[in-house]
């Protein structure tokens, strides 16, 4: 038998599964439903250990023996044999949301469970293993042990919010059906001390491991499924004025119809596309970690396919091979589910932008545009006229050929007018300064105001023909855009506008082209051709012939490899499943009847031709119809009632992890990239705001054409994302029979399949620090005196005093304080969940009426604008003379 030991972060609760090993077909787990400490699983596993050693006393090849150490499940899979278990063995943090932190997976281990005496060997088991090991899971895969990945933090945080009432109920009919009978034990007895815990179904579509762990869901607890996401990760410091703001970019990659570029094109008829990926930035302050006290905001944008049964043939070897439409759809039936499935995540108004070409001499781009512009037609007549879908046809190609036209100015202007009519999400309502200084644009901005904030409310869905080069830069103009408002919003920026060659500008456009170079290579088997400096045109003269070299790059791609690939890709998402007597994977023909369930089976139900949406859809826009309260989604949430100081709750202990020795050098935060050291010019000494437009030569880290010192590791740098990396953590144990459990593995043995990461010299990291450390006079432009004058000692020294003496008051004289009128007048209400921490929120004063009213006549006296004077002012006035002149 396998043991297999899981344990939270601070190693205090265990969980432990049984696998049998003697069934050489099936699997067989026992999960047994209970949390045990550190000294039971110790007694547990010591045991265990005794019990199989073949005599007493003797030690050895028998008795319990450590296979491996892991950091998670990743699933279960078979072929024709038995199943294997695949374990994540290295893992590397690569960003933080409000203290939950994201990790990449760096190395796996796929162990197989039957026995070698019950094993059934068959002769394609090793090339259908070497086909599944083909999918790099090293490579842009990425989990979380407390934050769903799949869903936006728009859904995440809305759920958070949902009324207690509804909660309660939800609690009293889980715990007649509860997984684990001790779970909720002793928690009715501690009163009011309990807290609600939400776990949310994830989004399956952009869950890729959901096939692989669909053997053991309903057989252990939820706490062992991990599921992880695909595509890209990457988080960069925006550091304003020692104030840090995290800028987080999360790209989810579609599991459904997933592929590469040319044998994957147009959509399957459940209405998903290919290469369709979800992209969300997150802005939020860093010196506030919790979800309930800090300031966040989010906004989503989605690339994919255009929505229709299209392909392109690619044994004519040709580098644009002809675009044919597979099939006539004269009802729209594949993008009615395509938009179906999106209003009901994102709300309305959903806006196409279409960037394909529009004049060609032989048609090619263009026959997509009109089928496309027809679909939307026949769709929208069914629509209300307020939530019809919007389409922008914008042919980028032709404008980046025209040197009259900017190609960014014209996507500015399209961005503006996108974002304005969806907003965006902010978990904290206006800032008083907004309402002080209204400004123009801010108070034309769409989306849905709520009194908790803003919610984002439809969604921007771009594409080209492959959805790569044009579609990433209208992507990141959008983001920029959006970015404006989520820095306005959370009262960074006087003004919702950034410009370009700012410091800020610089860090997001490399977070961007990071996020557009992993997801090209994912698809297209290539790198960005097309970059945002190249549309800038400002892109160095060495850029041409990199240019041309990812061109032949992603050819050769397209035309040797991405078979392979997409057999993997079919074999680990299990849209085929091997079987005795059935073709095997490499002697399909094509995989067109896998994709499309249609050619296999007659649907029962037919979907109507007008109302085309799902039912209840349409009653909740604009607001999308998963985010809304109703019993169909209260299904999908399953809630647990904790202990107010339970460690699995605990964001302090689970963000600092008082119980690790930490070392300052390998934190995270410090390694991620920054805003003022990498972008920041090393001699400002005048204005360090990152909201500063820099000259192309005065930056830290020039985005034009500093490059080439990267290439060598570039492709270590994309699969990475955009921090430099910290070591990767080797992993804990999860079967073992050492107590403590907390063993690493050899350093020395690195898996053939982690990314290899360049080590740079000790020169050349002397130099960073030699930049980083300035002179008060290079940083403040002065110099600052070495010892302070005894006077302004003395001053200080009272001031310490004064604050010694304030923390000395006792209760009574806070009583007699509380009689003050100060009190009325500011009024301070701590808003942080920990009593150490002195965060106030401070309400503006009230002034009464008449005050009210001498503040606006002064106001308007400074405008010109006299008020006509009353009885009593001309009493006062002749009062004022005669005591004055007579």
């Amino acid at each position: 038998r396998y043991f297999l030991v899981g344990s939270n972060p601070a190693e205090t609760k265990y969980r432990v599964l049984k696998i049998d090993r003697t069934e050489p077909k099936d699997l067989v787990i026992i999960d047994d439903k209970h949390v045990y400490t550190q000294q039971e699983v110790r007694e547990l596993l010591g045991r265990l250990d005794l019990g199989n050693r073949t005599k007493m006393g003797q030690k050895g090849s028998s008795g319990l023996s450590r296979a491996v150490s892991a950091f998670g499940i990743v699933g279960f899979v078979r072929f024709l044999e038995g199943y294997y278990i695949v374990l994540i063995t290295k893992r590397r943090k690569m960003a933080d949301i409000g203290g939950h932190a994201i990790y990449k997976i760096e190395d796996t281990n796929m162990i197989y469970i039957p026995n070698d005496s019950v094993r059934v060997s068959h002769p394609d088991e090793a090339r259908y293993l070497r086909i599944f090991q083909n999918v790099d899971l090293s490579s842009n895969f990425y989990f979380s042990y407390s934050y769903d990945l799949s869903h936006s933090l728009q859904y995440n945080l809305t759920v958070l919010r949902m009324p207690l009432e509804t909660l309660k109920t939800e609690t009293t009919q889980i715990r007649q059906e509860s997984f684990d009978i001790f779970e909720d034990e002793g928690l009715s007895t501690q009163g009011g001390s309990g807290v609600f815990g939400i776990c949310s179904k994830p989004y399956e579509k952009y869950v890729w491991n959901a096939k692989l762990l669909e053997a053991v869901r309903t057989a252990v607890h939820r706490d062992w499924l991990l599921y992880i996401i695909h595509g890209f990760c990457g988080q960069s410091k925006l550091l304003i004025y020692g104030r840090p703001i995290y800028v987080t970019l999360i790209a989810r990659r579609s599991s459904k119809f997933a592929g590469t570029r040319f044998l994957k094109r147009g959509a399957n008829c459940e209405g998903d596309v290919a290469n369709e990926v979800e992209t969300e930035q997150i802005l939020y302050d860093a010196s506030v970690m919790s979800f309930s006290a800090g300031s966040y905001s989010s906004y989503v944008q989605v690339r994919g396919s255009v929505p229709l049964y299209w392909s392109q043939d690619i044994s004519t070897m040709m580098p644009k091979p002809p675009i044919t439409l597979d099939q006539a759809d004269p009802y729209a039936h594949v993008a009615a589910l395509h938009f179906d499935q999106m209003l009901q995540r994102f709300g309305s108004p959903i806006i196409i932008l279409n960037l394909v070409k529009e004049r060609e001499k032989r048609k090619h781009e263009r026959i997509l545009s009109e089928e496309l512009v027809a679909a939307v037609t026949y769709l929208n007549q069914f629509l209300p006229p307020e939530h019809a879908i919007i389409y922008i046809p914008w042919d980028m190609a032709k404008y980046t050929k025209s040197k009259l036209c900017n190609v960014l100015d014209r996507l500015n202007v399209i961005a503006e007018s996108v974002v304005k009519k969806t907003g965006f999400f902010v978990n904290r309502p206006d800032s008083y300064c907004s309402i002080l200084r209204p400004d123009e644009k801010w108070n034309e901005l769409g989306g849905c105001v709520v009194s908790t904030g803003r919610l984002q409310t439809g969604v921007l869905r771009t594409n080209c023909v492959d959805c790569l080069d044009r579609t990433n830069t209208a992507q990141f103009m959008v983001g920029k855009c959006a970015l404006a408002y989520q820095l306005y919003s959370l009262g960074l920026i006087d003004k919702p506008n950034l410009q370009f060659d700012t410091d800020a500008v610089r860090l997001f456009e490399e977070l961007y082209e990071d996020h557009g170079d992993t997801l090209s290579l994912q698809y297209g088997g290539s790198q960005l051709v097309h970059r945002v400096k190249t549309y800038r045109k400002i892109a160095p003269w060495t850029q041409h012939s990199k240019d041309i070299m990812q061109t032949l790059s992603r050819y050769y791609s397209n035309a040797f490899s991405d078979a392979d690939r997409q057999d993997s890709i079919n074999l680990f998402l299990g849209v085929f499943k091997p079987a005795e007597g059935k073709p095997h994977l490499w002697e399909l023909p094509t995989d067109f009847y896998l994709h499309h369930k249609n050619t296999l089976s007659l649907s029962q139900t037919r979907q109507s031709y007008t109302y085309w949406w799902t039912t209840g859809v349409l009653k909740h826009l604009p607001l999308p119809f998963d985010e809304v309260t109703c019993a169909e989604n209260r299904r999908k949430l399953t809630v647990k009632k904790f202990h107010k100081y339970e460690e699995e709750i605990d964001i302090h202990n689970e963000f600092f992890r008082p119980y690790e020795l930490s070392s300052f050098d390998e934190t995270f935060c410090l390694a991620m990239t920054n805003s003022t050291r990498d972008f920041m010019p090393k001699n400002v000494g005048i204005d360090p705001s990152p909201f500063t437009v820099r000259k192309p030569d005065e930056t830290g880290k020039s985005v034009l054409g500093n490059k080439n010192n990267r290439e060598e590791t570039v492709l270590q740098r994309k699969t990475a994302a955009s921090a430099p990396p910290p070591p990767s953590e080797e992993a804990v144990s999860s079967s073992s029979e050492d107590d403590s459990g907390t063993d690493k593995e050899d350093e020395g043995a690195v898996s053939q399949r982690s990314t290899p990461v360049k080590v740079t010299d000790t020169g050349d990291s002397t130099k960073i620090t030699e930049n980083v450390v300035q002179s008060t006079k290079d940083v403040y432009g002065v110099n600052l005196s070495d010892i302070p004058s005894e006077d302004d000692l003395a001053v200080y020294a009272r001031f310490v005093q004064l604050g010694q003496s304030q923390h000395k008051q006792d209760k009574g004289s806070q009583q007699f304080c509380s009689k003050c009128p100060l009190d009325k007048v500011i009024n301070l209400i701590p808003i942080s969940s920990f009593s150490q921490d002195n965060i106030y929120e401070v309400q503006p004063p009230r002034a009464d009426r008449k005050s009210i009213e001498i503040f606006h006549a002064h106001i308007q006296a400074g405008r010109g604008n006299m008020q006509p004077l009353g009885r009593d002012d001309f009493l006062m006035y002749r009062e004022y003379i005669r005591n004055r002149y007579m």
